[in-house]
């Protein structure tokens, strides 16, 4: 029988991070994601799906659902939720230099056992893969990844406003834009919004807003351009007043909604 290997602190973190970036019920074993991010651990995908499900039982938004995960995580596990909780940045990028180290000692050690060079695109469908930008580059990539996942995932892959589904669709809407976010604002989830392409343009311009209790609000600006088509009226005109569907993690944090409220949203 194989030794059973402890969880490391590495290990549980770059899992932490996985699991803002896949939906609660997508959670397990057959997972693509979870099955590519357990072959460069070495770890079993059934073992990575388990561990993802102990930090769910930290979760407060899953409480507050009355969702649990498993109960019998480790005080190990128990410490990363903690320490790391809310720091978006730190997971996304420490999570990004876990996985490409360990990528870069995966392959070494399989061109070694095999006697050839092994392709190093092998792991390329994780959403942590690190290319050879600058260390500025690499950082905001790996975050605005890290951001659009976790927003979408949130969202269980449907626009907030519409309930459209179509992946090719759908945006990680910042409502506090990146240009003026902090670097953990930039990567904060509860800085997002699932929009599909046509709102997140009208949202990005301000001709659109969600005011702090989630209800829609159009611009006057928008409601008195003329040249506007039926269609194109009842997606942006009508949704006026009605609430967002929100997430089932990362409610969109106030202070956020108040900026686009004040400062992006065309009030004339």
């Amino acid at each position: 029988m194989a030794e059973r290997r402890n969880w490391t602190r590495e290990e549980i973190l770059v899992a932490m991070a996985l699991y803002h970036q896949i939906p609660f019920g997508k959670i397990g074993r057959n997972n693509q994601e979870i099955i590519s991010l357990a072959k460069v651990l070495g770890r079993t995908p059934s073992a990575l799906a388990m561990k993802m499900c102990n930090l769910a039982s930290f979760d407060q938004t899953l409480r507050d659902r009355n969702v649990n995960g498993l109960s019998n995580g480790s005080k190990l596990d128990k410490e990363i939720w903690q320490e790391f909780a809310g720091r978006t940045e730190e997971i996304a990028i420490r999570s990004a230099e876990i996985v490409a180290e360990l990528k870069e000692k995966n392959i070494e050690e399989e061109s070694y056992n095999n006697g050839f060079a092994v392709n190093e695109d092998i792991y390329d469908d994780l959403p942590y893969v690190i290319g050879g930008e600058s260390i500025v580059q690499r950082k905001e990539r790996i975050g605005h990844r890290f951001f659009h996942n976790a927003v979408l995932s949130s969202y269980e892959n449907s626009c907030c406003i519409t309930g459209v589904k179509v992946p090719e669709l759908l945006r990680a809407s910042h409502i506090k834009p990146w240009a003026v976010s902090t670097p953990e604002e930039k990567t904060n989830p509860a800085n997002g919004l699932c929009l599909n392409a046509l709102h997140d343009a009208a949202f990005d311009k301000g001709l659109i807003t969600v005011r702090t209790d989630f209800s829609i609000c159009v611009s006057a600006k928008l409601k008195k351009y003329e040249r506007m088509e039926d269609s194109m009226r009842k997606l942006l005109i009508e949704s006026e007043g009605t609430k967002i569907i929100l997430p089932h993690r990362f409610q969109p944090d106030k202070e956020f909604l108040e900026y686009h409220n004040d400062v992006i949203f065309q009030h004339g």
